[in-house]
């Protein structure tokens, strides 16, 4: 009897099989999420299409499409190799499987054609009674009796063998399809991966016809970046000197209190000069917390890389730190924080729970709000409109105001993250969009 595969064979196919399931499942997630950045980006491309004039923001959205088609493409290769993996299996097992059948066809032809020349009924009854004893007699019936077993499950085997084959033969045929459809789609992508790039070599040539202008718009966004570094810095010091004083204030007031209980209560008790106080948090460079706003500022470090987004739908069109302007040669800039480009009118949110510090315009960056946790503190800028005021406490994903959309179609929301003074790269705190 031929075995066509022993329990560690098929322990091994099932652990390959859900290797490969878990592969695709990732694969597939990964597909959905660029499917809606696509749809995303395209969104906002087109808002910036609108003005019918070359801009930054429509250059920063096909540069963010053309990354998201390169991942589309990688995906795609990716799906494509695995594939083919599976093909090149199931072409091996297919063929295993028809040497199996072969092997048993052939084996079962040599037992018919041996069987043809007793299997007549006279003969295997001659068989039988040809026994020179009882015990003989019963072991030939039982030779009879397992020939016959033999005959049926060789049969059973040959048809499920044949039953295997057929599946596998369906199961290449889909892999082959699939293999064809992906090619097909990879093609399709390679196009508009090379339409997007000509569309991008178009944007940079007429932007770089406007490199005056472009000058311009740097100078005054480094202007507007200062005003609103300095407001920053403004409202951090003073809220680390705030804490300092009402942290001196109430340890002032316990001692009081303690020296009021020593003395029962007579006359005498010294207070801490608003002067002292002063310059006591003058000294202070990191805000003094109470054990409230310390169990929200380490819950807030404790979600480090999970931190919402300041808004639903965008994408990151300026990192944090110094690079080179996208247009402008020799011209490094530097940003505090990030921009998140955006559809117009999009929502902008609070990311964490806090109490909203400071609510200001910056000349260059619009409404601006400024939400504490603590010691952290996170800025929005570029706001078109504001729904909180200072001293309101806020909680994570309650809308603080909309994005501002410029004359040239580009609605951005500028991001930045404070510890104290120090400032912070938000694209290590905001979690996977």
């Amino acid at each position: 009897m031929l075995h066509l595969s022993g329990p560690p064979a098929q322990a091994q196919q099932r652990k390959r099989s859900t290797t490969r399931t878990k592969s695709k499942a990732q694969l597939e997630r990964e597909r959905r999420t660029t499917l809606r950045r696509i749809k995303e980006t395209s969104r906002i491309l087109a808002q910036t299409q609108e003005k019918k004039q070359a801009s930054i923001g429509q250059l920063n959205a096909l540069k963010e499409k053309l990354t998201v088609q390169q991942g589309v493409i990688r995906n795609i290769s990716t799906e494509l190799k695995t594939v083919e993996t599976d093909v090149r299996q199931t072409e091996g097992q297919v063929q295993q499987t028809q040497q199996s059948l072969e092997q048993l066809r052939a084996e079962y032809a040599r037992m018919i054609y041996a069987a043809s020349k007793t299997a007549n009924s006279y003969n295997r009854i001659m068989l039988l009674f040809a026994a020179d004893s009882f015990n003989s007699f019963l072991r030939r019936l039982r030779y009879v009796r397992q020939y016959s077993e033999v005959r049926q499950a060789q049969a059973a085997q040959i048809s499920a063998t044949q039953q295997k084959l057929s599946r596998q033969l369906t199961n290449l045929n889909e892999q082959r399809q699939q293999k064809s459809t992906l090619l097909s789609n990879q093609l399709t992508e390679k196009k508009n991966l090379i339409s997007l790039k000509t569309q991008q070599d178009q944007v940079v040539t007429k932007l770089g016809q406007q490199e005056e202008k472009l000058g311009q718009e740097l100078t005054r966004r480094q202007q507007a970046v200062q005003r609103l570094d300095n407001l920053i810095a403004q409202r951090v010091r003073e809220e680390i000197a705030r804490a300092a004083r009402a942290a001196a204030a109430a340890r002032a007031a316990r001692a009081n209190a303690a020296r009021s209980g020593v003395r029962g209560g007579a006359g005498g008790t010294s207070r801490t000069s608003a002067a002292e106080e002063d310059a006591a948090a003058s000294r202070v460079n990191r805000v003094t917390l109470t054990p409230e706003t310390a169990a929200l500022s380490s819950s807030f470090a404790d979600n480090q890389g999970r931190l919402l987004w300041p808004v639903a739908r965008g994408f990151i069109s300026q990192h944090f730190g110094r690079h080179a302007h996208p247009v402008l040669k020799n011209v490094v800039v530097e940003n505090r924080g990030v921009d998140i480009q955006t559809n117009a009118g999009e929502p902008v949110r609070a990311i964490f729970d806090g109490k909203v510090l400071t609510v200001s315009s910056v000349p260059g960056m619009n409404n601006i709000v400024m939400i504490q946790h603590g010691e952290y503190f996170t800025v929005y800028a570029k706001l078109r409109s504001v729904s909180v005021q200072e001293g309101q406490v806020v909680k994570a994903r309650a809308t603080i105001g909309t994005v501002q959309t410029n004359s040239e179609g580009t609605s951005e929301v500028q991001f930045q993250l404070w510890r104290n003074s120090a400032n912070l790269n938000p694209e290590n705190w905001l979690g996977r969009k």
